[in-house]
């Protein structure tokens, strides 16, 4: 019978077939030969000794058990064309995976997405990247895959008590992932490789009678009696349906003010904000794994670090090994930075968001605004980082020890992020008690990971769309707007996910409520 066993091994038996059966023979006193084949079930780098190791989780079969690959299929849809229709706003991955569940349950998905389709992007993406041009419908963070598109394709997730996480990702190797997101520690697509799947994913949308429109921003939401009708193009068309799942990511703004300008009830929800670093990767592997070489079978190492300063955490935040920085604004006048990775995960940098907790009262020079202070706090800085940096799509950038010691860096060397960088004192973008926050806490970072602090490491500000600045309230149980019915509010931008996998599971969960309330059942 096959046996399931935990290991830990060196890279090098990680790596080799036959290293590892060999391996694998000895711990169970058998000849190798007489293996059939190591199926790998989890793996993850213990780097916590100089000798690093690889933890694996496997199942041993030996020649005459029963062994068959495992191959993930997807679901059997249906044809829904002639189905009744469920509004989806948003083609990030709350609502392309809703939409896959609404076809499951025998419902029709309309898909509206403001952005252009996954290809359709890149042109935009080179004009701000190039030409510091911002189209605010198609960029980083509006267009079909949503932010994580074009930013990285991270797939880990502490939401494991939202949902099926297994599922998830198994639907994305059905949709052309590798595999090892299935067994990886910290799973990850890759920036180059995620826009095919995403293709695939509106493809069997369509192909089974679902609608998906882009270039299609919602201006208006019908609404009559506390019940949703559905909703107005900036076309001026009207789609009408009474079911909506509103998924439109952390940066839709005009969604939040009309929301807010309807009276349709909205909160003001705490986020961070910060910086992102950028290190020579090299630097980054040196610290994490104590060599002066990782060698080529360790992957570019990532960090992970918390801390509390001034009683407020300080964290890193979507770190991204072997990176690059991004340009992220969604309207002129404003600059943002994101990182992302390729799958190879093969630049010569480190990045990550450095971020700080904030608490409601620090939005209070924004009350005025009511529930859209935070975003409005979120705006002033990013505003002024503009203005700061030479009112391009260039950022404020410093010197780490520099920002420590608040010192105007004398010169900044050319780094990832390529719209370019303007050298800034960052006292001068965020508001003092920020400042000094990060100030600390770079020194207790220092103290954590020894060669972190230096000025070999570049500041770019502002990290500020980690989370939606707004939560639409919804009940806990039927995942309905608290006064409005028929819209489920979901996913990052209603203050429900935070990451690829959590926003999905949130859009299947809203789907399968909406399934519930026309008493549907998902198909077996």
């Amino acid at each position: 019978m096959p046996q399931e066993h935990l290991l830990q091994v060196s890279p090098e038996i990680a790596a080799n077939e036959m290293l590892l059966k060999e391996y694998l023979g000895k711990l169970l006193k058998i000849s190798p030969k007489e293996i059939q084949h190591v199926s790998i079930l989890k793996r993850s780098i213990d780097a916590r000794q100089k000798a690093i190791k690889i933890n694996l989780k496997v199942t041993v079969y030996l020649k005459g058990e029963p062994f068959e690959e495992n191959k993930i299929q997807l679901p059997d849809y249906g044809n829904v064309a002639n189905a009744q229709e469920v509004i989806v706003v948003g083609a990030g991955p709350a609502g392309l995976f809703a939409a896959l569940q609404l076809i499951e349950l025998g419902l029709k998905p309309i898909v509206i997405e403001r952005g252009k389709d996954v290809r359709g992007r890149r042109r935009d993406l080179k004009a701000i990247n190039v030409d510091h041009l911002v189209n605010e419908d198609s960029n980083y963070c509006f267009g079909e895959g949503g932010a994580g598109t074009y930013s990285d394709g991270k797939l880990y997730t502490r939401s494991k008590k939202r949902g099926d996480v297994t599922r998830i990702l198994e639907l994305l190797v059905a949709y052309g992932a590798t595999p090892d997101i299935l067994i990886e520690a910290h799973p990850h697509i890759g920036t180059n490789k995620l826009p095919q799947i995403i293709r695939d994913i509106r493809e069997k949308i369509i192909e089974c009678g679902g609608q998906v429109l882009f270039e299609t921003r919602v201006t208006d939401v019908l609404v009559k009696n506390n019940e949703v009708q559905g909703i107005v193009t900036q076309k001026g068309d009207t789609i009408l349906a009474n079911k909506m799942i509103l998924a439109t990511g952390h940066s839709a703004r005009d969604i939040f003010e009309l929301l807010d300008r309807k009276k349709i009830f909205i909160e003001a929800k705490p986020f961070a904000l910060g910086v992102r670093a950028e290190h020579p990767q090299s630097l980054i592997d040196s610290i994490q794994y104590s060599c002066d070489y990782r060698g080529e079978l360790l992957p570019p190492a990532p960090y992970s670090i918390v801390k509390q300063v001034g009683g407020r955490g300080m964290y890193s935040f979507c770190m991204c090994p072997g990176g690059v920085i991004a340009p992220c604004a969604t309207s002129p006048g404003e600059v943002v930075t994101n990182g992302w990775s390729p799958s190879k995960r093969d630049q010569a940098t480190a990045n990550s968001g450095i971020v700080v907790e904030l608490k409601l009262e620090d939005f209070k020079p924004f009350a005025k605004y009511g529930a859209l202070a935070g975003m409005e706090f979120q705006k002033s800085i990013e505003q002024k980082a503009w203005h700061l940096a030479g009112e391009s799509q260039k950022v404020p950038a410093q010197r780490m020890i520099d920002f420590t010691q608040s010192k105007v860096s004398s010169e900044i060397p050319k780094t990832s992020y390529v719209p370019g960088t303007t050298s800034v004192e960052m006292g001068q973008v965020f508001p003092g008690f920020l400042t000094q926050i990060l100030r600390e806490g770079f020194s207790e970072f220092g103290k954590s990971m020894r060669g972190y602090l230096t000025n070999d490491a570049i500041l770019h500000a502002p990290e500020s769309r980690t989370s939606s600045p707004v939560r639409i309230p919804r009940d806990p149980i039927t995942y309905e707007h608290l006064q409005i019915k028929g819209l489920y509010p979901c996913g990052e931008g209603a203050g429900y996910a935070g990451g690829i996998i959590s926003a999905a599971i949130d859009g299947e969960k809203c789907a399968l409520m909406i399934g519930e309330s026309l008493h549907k059942k998902p198909s077996i």
